[in-house]
């Protein structure tokens, strides 16, 4: 009756039900093929003309930024010009109705919205996205919880609606049996970086978020007494919810992933808008790794070995052109089980090749990893620490703060990495504003800096060098 049920829950959440699917049947893929990019639903209050085509309107937004990755293309004129007239670029529309609540189900011709992209210069963001992984800890007063993915709370749910309308696929843990054995909740509210990566092991996923929501311990008193005092001069209708606007709130995160964690800090009174904003800065972030840019179009020879039999040539061959980086593919030589192919690249070689990443049949021969860690390696001794903060002064404190504890690390002993973050933070806090639209938050521009492994703040070793080959090889896993 538990494993019934467990699937039942599953359910209410597509992309964890499609993540279990496919964690049952592979023991590595950290990737998902999101396969509806170019569709959107709108909620309409009636089948009405105008009705739909404010609603046609909404969707070719939503499908702009889900190819698009970022808000920021909203903005481009040749994008708001098309959103004039967003009826040219639909393929297919139908309505549909789930309980009392009535919605149009948007279809957009996915050529002709490439068109669009390549027309303003703008990147695309391919079908085959990262699978995240989100730790979420909702600290109420003195109560610490790590929500789940069933969690009777309306964070789950949000977090589900932001999966499907930014095209990242995103799971919660279970917290299961499994998972109650192996989180340990200090060690996630401490960001123990070790802890985190084996209780994540078991999700497959290529991207680590761990994210901590707080009204108590991560706000500061003078913002407790400004929201409080705000709170005083507010009249509350039937609707209102007081201890929601009454209680300031904090938000920070941090993202494991390829070798660098990222991390960011906010503030407001909102607990899920909080969480949206952390959560579209996120997909931001991961946006830059894989876009492709519509207007570069780039020769690229690759090798790839383990071409056996003439299915696994055609399976392969079949496997470049579908890949969203990729214009077209050309076989240049053939001889034994190795195959040598020119691909007429849409973006950079490096975006190429970030995209292989995401997938378990084509894998880079690298013996001397020229390309950094693998995604089950994000966690290694000498990672790259991102802070989004603030104050230029406190970029030039963290520099300086460094340089004091590389020189005196020798002897008298050394710095942690949070306390490092913690002074860090104490800088960019220094202009805080409480917000009174509790759909606002603040955030901040990117400080950089680089941070050994998690206990100590010294120089980053710099690897040797080595050569790379002038022909990428991959290797085909067959089958």
């Amino acid at each position: 009756m538990d494993f019934l049920k467990f699937l039942v829950d599953m359910f209410r959440f597509p992309f964890v039900l499609i993540f279990l699917i496919f964690t049952l049947f592979s023991a590595n893929l950290p990737a998902l093929e999101v396969d509806d990019l170019y569709q959107a639903n709108v909620v309409v209050d009636s089948q009405g003309r105008v009705q739909r085509e404010q609603a046609i309107k909404q969707a070719l937004q939503g499908v702009f930024l889900k190819v698009g990755g970022k808000k920021s293309v909203l903005t481009h004129k040749v994008l708001r010009q098309a959103q004039k007239r967003a009826s040219r670029y639909v393929s297919q529309y139908r309505y549909q109705r789930q309980g009392d609540e009535l919605s149009l189900v948007v279809s957009f011709n996915k050529d002709k919205v490439n068109q669009l992209f390549k027309d303003a210069n703008l990147a695309l963001w391919g079908s085959l996205r990262p699978q995240v992984l989100l730790w979420l800890i909702d600290e109420q007063g003195v109560s610490r919880t790590m929500v789940a993915s069933d969690a009777d709370t309306d964070i789950p749910a949000s977090v589900n609606d932001f999966s499907i309308q930014r095209g990242l696929p995103i799971i919660m843990p279970l917290m299961d049996l499994t998972d109650s054995e192996q989180v340990v909740l200090s060690d996630f509210w401490g960001y123990f970086q070790e802890q985190i990566q084996q209780a994540s092991l078991r999700y497959f996923a290529d991207t680590v978020v761990v994210m901590r929501v707080s009204d108590s311990s991560l706000v500061n008193e003078e913002d407790k007494v400004n929201t409080s005092d705000l709170a005083d001069n507010i009249s509350c209708g039937l609707l209102c919810q007081p201890e929601e606007v009454a209680s300031a709130k904090v938000l920070d995160w941090r993202v494991y992933t390829q070798g660098t964690l990222y991390t960011q800090k906010y503030q407001g009174v909102n607990k899920v808008a909080l969480i949206n904003q952390g959560l579209s800065d996120i997909t931001e972030l991961i946006y830059q790794s894989y876009a492709l840019l519509t207007s570069a179009e780039n020769d690229f020879i690759i090798e790839v070995k383990n071409v056996t039999s003439l299915k696994n040539d055609t399976q392969l061959f079949d496997f470049l052109v579908d890949l969203s980086a990729v214009k077209r593919v050309t076989l240049i030589s053939a001889q034994g089980n190795v195959r040598r192919y020119n691909l007429d690249l849409l973006g950079s070689k490096a975006s190429f090749l970030a995209s292989l990443k995401l997938n378990d049949k084509l894998t880079q021969q690298l013996d001397n990893q020229l390309d950094g860690l693998y995604h089950r390696q994000q966690f290694n001794n000498q990672v790259k620490i991102t802070v989004l903060g603030e104050l230029e002064l406190a970029e030039q404190n963290i520099a300086e703060q460094n340089t004091t504890a590389q020189n005196t690390s020798s002897n008298a002993g050394t710095m942690s990495d949070d306390a490092a973050l913690d002074d860090a933070q104490a800088y960019l806090n220094g202009n805080k504003t409480v917000l009174n639209d509790k759909n606002i938050v603040v955030t901040n521009p990117t400080i950089e800096l680089t941070k050994s492994d998690p206990l100590q703040t010294t120089l980053a070793v710099k690897p040797q060098l080595a050569i790379a080959p002038l022909i990428p090889v991959f290797y085909w896993e067959q089958g």
